[in-house]
């Protein structure tokens, strides 16, 4: 049995965590085996590369280093945590995959998407998301909720025209891309992006019970 792979995407304050912490629960009173992880991280390694990038540092760091950091956590978090979950048919909700990469270090650094793309071939071969949940909001609403959070990290101390550039790549990717995005108005209240997620969840339960 195959399991399902779902990624939820969108720019900083939009309730990603949250909506994470719904979906599973969803699933699992379906009866349904969930892990539950995230990007960067999801392995020893992969947190340990989270730091480094998301430290704040006097030093400036380069787009394709963090690029390349990204995607090195990438391969043992499909080496380690995806894979094997999926092979064992369970369903993994992801919090952020390679639609971040072509949004943050494609649409806000500027790199090519085929420079992307040839890294998303090499690390993850075979494996892609089969839904993606894009949770979308304006930047000024994103940033005023992540900034309550408290201290900003490395990305979320970046520009407000960096951050437009990362929701423009994003709403450019659910575009180009309709089967595998659903996209949510994270500005709502809490219990209509809830009602949402709960119609998506409840039409991907129905889908696997009922593949035909």
């Amino acid at each position: 049995m195959s399991g399902v792979f779902i990624t939820f995407e969108g720019g900083e304050g939009v309730g990603k965590t949250t909506s994470i912490s719904f979906f599973a629960e969803l699933l699992r009173a379906a009866q349904l085996q969930v892990v539950v992880t995230r990007e960067p991280g999801g392995t020893q390694l992969g947190e340990a590369i989270r730091e480094i990038l998301l430290q704040p540092r006097t030093e400036p760091v380069a787009a394709m280093t963090e690029l390349l950091l990204m995607f090195s956590a990438r391969a043992q978090h499909l080496q380690e945590v995806i894979r094997p979950a999926l092979g064992q048919g369970q369903w993994v909700l992801c919090d952020r995959f390679t639609d971040a990469s072509f949004a943050y270090q494609g649409g806000g650094r500027g790199i090519e998407p085929a420079v992307i793309e040839s890294l998303e071939s090499i690390v993850q071969g075979s494996i892609y998301p089969d839904v993606t949940i894009l949770l979308d909001a304006d930047v000024a609403t994103g940033m005023g909720r992540a900034r309550g959070r408290g201290e900003l990290d490395r990305i979320e101390q970046e520009t407000l025209a960096f951050f437009e550039r990362v929701r423009e790549s994003y709403l450019q990717r659910a575009q180009a891309y309709p089967a595998r995005f659903k996209r949510i108005d994270a500005s709502q209240p809490l219990q209509q992006v809830q009602n949402h997620l709960q119609h998506i969840a409840q039409e991907l339960i129905d889908g696997a019970r009922d593949p035909g």
